[in-house]
């Protein structure tokens, strides 16, 4: 299993309050955030999203995907709960990196799904690992979460490390004419829930 070390921490206001963001570091020298409201060290069913990085949808505002919206919905859900963590995994692309999720778009514009793409390309069509949650969340004493996903994978993964899910809580933001395809190849293809 990959290993993740925790390196520092500072604050972060945002529009839904003051959060706390953690750093941590692979082995291998790549950086992944925590951003973790409220108090939830040594807390059971813990409020979590695990959120891969789309700089496209969280930083551009593309609505070619979800992924903008739901990190944002998902750090105001956070904020509302009064406490939970999101982990900010720096796995662009479904993990084939920027650039060639730029190629993968450039599929996509000629008429392939988001996996045709992937696979065209010569990956896998998901090729994301959540190994270092498990490190992620024992720096905070956590071994059980409620978890923000409509992705089936995400659960059996944070199982299959250790990490207990209470429950899936639907997370079904930023659907548009847009995305729609994009939205419907995650449910047929990639096994994703409502």
């Amino acid at each position: 299993m990959t290993q993740c070390s925790f390196i520092t921490e500072a604050s972060l206001p945002t529009e839904f309050g003051e959060f706390r963001l953690h750093a941590f570091e692979e082995e291998n020298g790549k950086e992944h955030l925590a951003i973790v409201f409220g108090d939830i060290i040594n807390q059971e069913n813990v409020l979590c999203r695990l959120h891969s990085e789309c700089l496209t949808g969280d930083a551009l505002f593309s609505t070619r995907c979800d992924c903008g919206p739901q990190l944002k919905a998902a750090l105001k859900s956070i904020a509302e709960n009064g406490a939970g963590i999101l982990l900010y995994l720096r796995q662009e692309g479904r993990g084939i990196g920027l650039v060639n999720k730029i190629k993968a778009y450039a599929l996509q514009d000629q008429g392939r799904d988001t996996v045709e793409a992937n696979e065209e390309l010569g990956f896998d069509a998901d090729l994301r690992s959540y190994d270092i949650c498990f490190d992620m969340l024992k720096h905070f004493s956590v071994n059980s979460v409620n978890l923000l996903t409509n992705n089936p994978k995400k659960v059996a993964a944070l199982e299959d490390v250790g990490v207990s899910v209470n429950k899936r809580i639907a997370l079904y933001e930023g659907v548009n004419e847009t995305n729609q395809s994009y939205i419907d190849t995650k449910k047929s293809k990639l096994g994703h829930l409502d």
